[in-house]
């Protein structure tokens, strides 16, 4: 049976790269913004095509023969949602979904992987929004909210919410409405999220942690040293500038 081709939108230092992989699955193409983790991505897939910016993904992926993407992932930016940041939603410049649909309905692939902050789920709007998109494109999807501390990460609270959506038909019959498995609640719940009281939510902030890349690497379930662009590296892993950037 042939692996899944995974397209990784926002990829970031590959978090949600390497976990599909280690789930049988393999990445032909990443797309990340960030020059840093830009270079995180080639030193650990230095084969595989990369792209600077997913508003310009579709003339990029056309632009030469391509695998077939089985499955499109998504962890697009979390600000507009985060407890940290302003919850300004669909009203922030980096709402990013939008962008990631577009993809999606071009490319069609049979599965679609999101990860968000757990408040992205009561949000109304951006939360509805997704949902609404995935349905017109022929989607079913499940979800729930899971704390990395349940999965033995160094975490106190840590909660993400995990959405997989597939064209109906892929994994059984279809149900004609996106329904939340595991998640005990109505989707669009207003309350039940751990959390700072929304008053003092907007002040919080960590800080520190975008100058020690290694540490948050590590609490974050990385293996050792994933960030690392040390010229000590092993050449095989050294960064490679990727030819497919724009």
């Amino acid at each position: 049976m042939r692996r899944l081709n995974v397209l990784s939108l926002f990829a970031g230092i590959g978090g949600i790269d390497l976990g599909l992989e280690r789930a049988g699955m393999t990445t032909v193409g990443q797309v990340e913004i960030n020059p840093f983790c830009q270079q995180v991505l080639a030193k650990h897939w230095p084969e595989v095509p990369r792209h600077d910016d997913v508003r310009t993904c579709i003339e990029w992926w056309d632009s030469r023969p391509r695998p077939t993407v089985d499955l499109i992932a998504a962890g697009y930016p979390c600000q507009p949602f985060s407890y940290a940041g302003k919850q300004l939603g669909i009203a922030d410049e980096r709402w990013g979904w939008p962008w990631a649909e577009a993809v999606i309905r071009h490319l069609r692939p049979r599965y679609v992987f999101v990860e968000n902050v757990a408040a992205l789920v009561r949000d109304r709007d951006a939360f509805g929004w997704m949902l609404g998109d995935l349905a017109r494109l022929g989607f079913d999807a499940e979800w729930s909210v899971l704390s990395a501390a349940d999965f033995g990460a160094p975490h106190s609270s840590r909660r993400r919410l995990y959405l997989v959506a597939y064209t109906q038909g892929v994994d059984g019959d279809s149900r004609d409405m996106l329904v939340p498995r595991g998640v005990g609640r109505p989707p669009f719940a207003t309350g039940g999220l751990p959390g700072l009281p929304p008053h003092q939510r907007g002040g919080q902030r960590v800080s520190g942690l975008l100058a020690n890349p290694e540490w948050v690497a590590w609490l974050m379930g990385f293996p050792a040293r994933w960030s690392s662009l040390e010229a000590t590296e092993t050449p095989s892993s050294q960064p490679q500038q990727s030819t497919s950037a724009a």
